[in-house]
């Protein structure tokens, strides 16, 4: 997820394009989904909580980029706290945003002391700048929201933390001695390199299991990834819907439907990757 972009020079544009805000507040986002959190959290070097100081609306035609429908601020703050960034933060900084007109096409109004979760980076030589991750990268605080950043955050630091997935490889199929017992192993690829499988074992009488394996050692007693943690995040907003051809072109045809029946009950387990904000 890049950053979004908008233009340097505020000061010039705040002495040229300031106008009185309107006096309503915000539209209301529809709730965040764990998903919408990581995806902010996970591309974002800076996560501040901070209140507003100031709030200054830029005129249309001098906010480069703006989409319709939607106003631009120059936004000073306090910083409150630092739940992830460089400690030489400062303790006041500004950005831009962009949030949505109300129905009538009037501008909303950031009022004074509201107060704000931030994911972000720093613009380079320009201290206390900073730049979204996102258009919508300023996030209503709450205690709940903070706590679930610093969650997320601190799982992504771990050092067996669950890597990046980028694709999917080999698949194989082993039957076992008995009838209905069999083992499917499917290899992921990982953006660092470390090996990654999925295991689904059938076994007579019982339930399918499937466990994730994060290095060449598969547990068999392992569980499957409970919802809404980081490793349900990396498989279930990663993995596509159905398994590539390739994964299994050189199995025999039982074989692949029997790999592609384990395929998509890992899937059907991990359920949907729910989000609520748009993708960029």
């Amino acid at each position: 997820m890049r950053l979004s972009r908008f233009p340097r020079g505020i000061a010039i544009l705040m002495a040229v394009a300031a106008v009185p805000a309107e006096s309503q507040t915000p539209a209301t986002a529809p709730a965040l989904t764990y998903a919408d959190v990581a995806d902010l959290a996970l591309a974002a070097p800076v996560a501040a909580h901070v209140q507003v100081r100031d709030a200054i609306r830029l005129k249309d035609e001098r906010a480069v980029g703006l989409e319709p429908g939607m106003t631009r601020f120059y936004v000073e703050a306090d910083v409150l706290s630092l739940i992830r960034g460089a400690r030489g933060l400062p303790g006041q900084v500004t950005y831009l945003v962009d949030l949505p007109n109300d129905a009538r096409g009037r501008a909303p109004k950031l009022r004074d002391d509201t107060q704000f979760i931030l994911l972000a980076a720093t613009v380079a030589e320009r201290p206390g700048e900073l730049r979204l991750a996102a258009p919508d990268a300023q996030l209503p605080y709450s205690p709940a929201l903070a706590d679930q950043l610093r969650d997320i955050l601190h799982d992504a630091t771990r050092a067996d933390a669950p890597p990046e997935i980028t694709g999917i490889g080999r698949a194989f199929h082993v039957p076992g001695t008995l009838p209905g017992e069999s083992e499917t192993q499917i290899f992921l690829q990982a953006a660092d390199g470390r090996p990654v499988s999925l295991s689904i074992l059938r076994r007579p009488g019982e339930e399918p299991r499937w466990a994730v394996a994060l290095s060449e050692i598969v547990d068999n007693a392992a569980a499957a990834p409970e919802p809404d943690t980081l490793l349900w995040y990396r498989l279930a907003c990663t993995l596509p819907g159905r398994l590539p051809p390739q994964s299994f072109a050189e199995a025999d045809p039982s074989q692949a439907a029997a790999i592609e029946a384990d395929y998509r009950l890992v899937m059907e387990s991990l359920g949907p990757c729910a989000r609520t904000r748009p993708q960029r």
